[in-house]
């Protein structure tokens, strides 16, 4: 009973372990926080790389690809048995994407992507990252009669931070479409002006001024599909008129392209997004076809949505369109036989089954030098291996913190021990035992160490589960973002709190605390009576 005694009278009355206790509070809390932030990081950052990646990917290693989906979806599902629930076929290839922005053609290199529009949603979370809320329903690559979001539907907020989006779809290509028919009277009009102007030279053939030279210049680049010779009907393209008629671009469309909202947009420094193309505009993509050798081709699309997964990675590269449009554009449908190829099938399991498993029936059933099998994880191992290895060294680095506070409850030991010396001797010479005087100090370290964990703990979960109010606070009191979402892909700080992780860290922590008492318990146990009386 002595012993508790003691322990509970050094702890109330020796202020300079007060230090310590700081030491191993501060040190538990900033390694809960961290670890909760990080785990949240992960978490959030794993759910969309799935969501872009189903759960396998079964690929050919050429961008020609491989015929007959449909056979060898078959195969797929003979080799891994009921695990499969769903799978859809894609095609992927790499492209430039060119738009005009203010009479300035604009080139982004993306991965242009064909989808199945029926089927791709149910392998992945594709259509939740869709800006119309009919698209996320159930996507369509046709041109929307506006709808679209104006505010971000993954923010959580309330003030409208795409304010352009509000007439995007049909109204802003029929104002488009208005709006460069007026402009192309008005320049009409004006050099019809200027040809009147100009002095008569014999036979009427006049100088010809640099203005007549611009109209006709912008004429001839704003009559779009109207100076251009028929094309040849293309049954992939919605809405596309018959052979050999001139498209009206105010009630028809090209086939229905989706970008990644990083490739068409930016954000000022007030938060609000700024686009330069919108749902209803035309761009052209130059794509290899599937050949040997590859030819580049060209073509026309109309934007029918914005892909937002938060991913800058994905959001500035890749572009979805339809499968069937792309296979043929590509060249990869069989004239003879008609079966279409593509390069990969995305492949969703059962909750529960197990990825490795069967990613390795897979590979057992099919050619490895023909084809590529691979897990989501496995797809994107060197990223998932660089957080994992982050978290680790963050919490050696943390862990030292610790580590300083049981150095200083070992200095502070030892002189408790020196300065108690004549006491230790009074009371083993009352018959305490040497491992009663060992008790008093280990207890003490043990003492000292719940009560920091004890803190640290209460103050890092109060931190992690407000750390999003915390934020807010900051940035009011400094003025500046503390948490910019253009960066770190959330708008708010993801935490989870993991009890075995903390439960680990609160032990570590009364661990050090107790192995920094044991030398200098030692020291004092090993004190003889005589000479620790005698002791000044």
């Amino acid at each position: 009973m002595y012993k508790l005694l003691l322990c509970w009278r050094y702890l109330r009355t020796r202020w300079i372990a007060l230090a310590s206790v700081i030491s191993v509070t501060l040190g538990v809390a900033t390694m809960i926080v961290v670890n909760a932030v990080m785990a949240g990081f992960s978490h959030e950052m794993q759910t969309r790389i799935h969501g872009i990646l189903s759960d396998l990917v079964f690929e050919s290693h050429s961008l020609s690809g491989f015929q007959d989906p449909e056979w060898h979806m078959a195969e797929i599902r003979r080799a891994a048995g009921d695990d499969i629930v769903g799978m859809t076929p894609t095609v992927a290839v790499p492209a430039m994407l060119n738009f005009q922005v203010r009479g300035q053609w604009i080139t982004r290199q993306v991965m242009f992507i064909g989808i199945d529009e029926t089927t791709h949603a149910g392998v992945s979370d594709f259509g939740r990252y869709l800006q119309h809320p009919g698209n996320r329903e159930q996507l369509s690559f046709a041109l929307r009669d506006g709808g679209y979001d104006t505010i971000d539907s993954q923010a959580g907020g309330t003030d409208p931070t795409r304010p352009a989006l509000e007439g995007a779809g049909w109204p802003h290509r029929r104002m488009r479409v208005e709006r460069e028919r007026l402009w192309r009277e008005k320049l009409e009009a004006d050099r019809d002006l200027h040809a009147a102007d100009t002095p008569e030279s014999g036979e009427g053939t006049g100088p010809v001024r640099p203005v007549d030279q611009q109209v006709d210049a912008v004429l001839a680049a704003t009559a779009g599909e109207a100076a251009a010779p028929p094309k040849p009907a293309d049954p992939f393209r919605q809405a596309r008129p018959e052979e050999g008629t001139r498209m009206d671009p105010a009630t028809e469309q090209f086939t229905g392209i989706v970008p990644g909202i990083g490739l068409a947009s930016f954000r000022d420094t007030s938060g609000i997004d700024r686009f330069l193309v919108l749902p209803g505009d035309d761009v052209k993509v130059t794509f290899p076809t599937a050949g040997t050798p590859p030819k580049a081709v060209s073509d026309s699309f109309t934007i029918v949505d914005f892909y937002e997964s938060k991913m800058s990675e994905y959001d500035s590269n890749f572009v979805f369109v339809p499968i069937a449009a792309l296979q043929r554009m590509r060249g990869m449908i069989d004239p003879q036989s008609g079966l279409a190829s593509v390069n990969s099938i995305q492949i969703k399991l059962r909750e529960g089954a197990d990825l490795d498993t069967v990613r390795d029936r897979l590979r057992k059933a099919f050619p490895a030098d023909l084809y590529a099998v691979a897990t989501w994880r496995d797809k994107q191992g060197p990223l998932l291996a660089a957080v994992d290895m982050e978290m680790a060294v963050l919490n050696i680095l943390l862990f030292l913190i610790i580590a300083v506070a049981g150095f200083g409850i070992l200095a502070i030991f030892f002189m408790i021990v020196v300065e108690k010396t004549r006491d230790i001797g009074i009371l083993k010479s009352l018959g305490a035992q040497a491992s009663g005087i060992a008790g008093i100090f280990l207890g003490y370290g043990l003492f000292l160490g719940l009560v920091g964990a004890g803190a640290g703990l209460a103050l890092g979960l109060a931190i992690a589960l407000n750390i999003n109010t915390i934020r807010a606070g900051v940035e009011w009191c400094t003025g500046q973002r503390v948490f910019d979402p253009s960066i770190y892909y959330f708008f708010t700080i993801p935490t989870i709190v993991d009890p075995l992780t903390v439960g680990w860290i609160v032990a570590g922590a009364v661990g050090i605390a107790i192995a920094s008492s044991v030398l200098p318990a030692l020291r004092a146990a090993r004190l003889h009576p005589v000479e620790a009386l005698r002791h000044d």
